[in-house]
């Protein structure tokens, strides 16, 4: 492996700071910019060699939205089945702020990661990668943390602009913010809104978009993440 610093980010964060998840909104914004550095960007896995791929979403329940759920699963990409998905429920307490969704949904779902007995080759979350105001979207925030390869795959935009995506399955154009490209807003069904993928940690742009598209089927979502969009919101509705 290279000798790269940012190999070694737990060392030059610290784990305190890693898991620090302030409740005052100035706070976490600061903290944003101290991690962001720590994102890699490069592939760190072999597209051929990705098996197993992990889910991560987040519900909510009862009023106010102070109640949430958290859904963490494996599915196996040869096989097409889930092979193992765990959840956790608790409360809330960071409100939704937009640019500062992982200190309200991490915690949560650090927790149901940690119930899980099988490792990932590589996680999708539900939510932006580096295509965030400060480069540190919840996947990327989840990626540095727990040091794993990890892509943003969000249902809408939150910053950037591009060109519009041709309507057909497989297509995308590069999302930018002031000409850096920082993500793709990919058509995974014909005719269907795109998603806007971008990489969370050791993965490139587009590895992101091509693993994102191998894990379509017949959904607009990649199956990892909308198998735990699944489970979760039936959990919370169970309930």
């Amino acid at each position: 492996m290279r000798d790269d610093p940012k190999d070694i980010s737990h060392f030059y964060l610290g784990v305190k700071d890693l898991f620090e998840f302030p409740r005052d909104p100035k706070e976490a914004i600061e903290l944003q910019k101290k991690i962001c550095g720590f994102v890699i960007t490069e592939d760190y896995c072999n597209i051929e060699k990705i098996r197993l791929i992990g889910g991560i979403d987040v519900a909510y329940k009862g009023r106010g939205a102070k109640e949430g759920c958290a859904v963490a699963l494996i599915w196996d990409r040869l096989t097409g089945e889930t092979v193992e998905a765990v959840y956790v429920e608790e409360s809330i307490n960071f409100p939704y702020i937009p640019g500062l969704l992982s200190f309200r949904e991490l915690p949560i779902a650090i927790k149901a990661f940690d119930k899980l007995s099988l490792k990932a080759d590589l996680w999708m979350i539900d939510g932006a990668g580096i295509a965030h105001p400060r480069r540190l979207g919840i996947a990327a925030h989840f990626g540095v943390v727990l040091d794993l390869p990890a892509i943003g795959v969000a249902k809408s935009r939150l910053i950037g602009s591009h060109l519009p995506v041709p309507r057909t399955k497989g297509s995308w154009v590069p999302l930018r913010q002031n000409g850096e490209v920082i993500g793709h807003v990919l058509r995974t069904r014909s005719d269907v809104r795109p998603l806007y993928v971008s990489p969370g940690h050791k993965v490139s742009l587009l590895q992101s978009a091509n693993l994102v598209l191998a894990c379509c089927s017949r959904y607009r979502l990649p199956e990892p993440t909308r198998l735990a969009h699944q489970l979760v919101t039936a959990k919370v509705r169970s309930n």
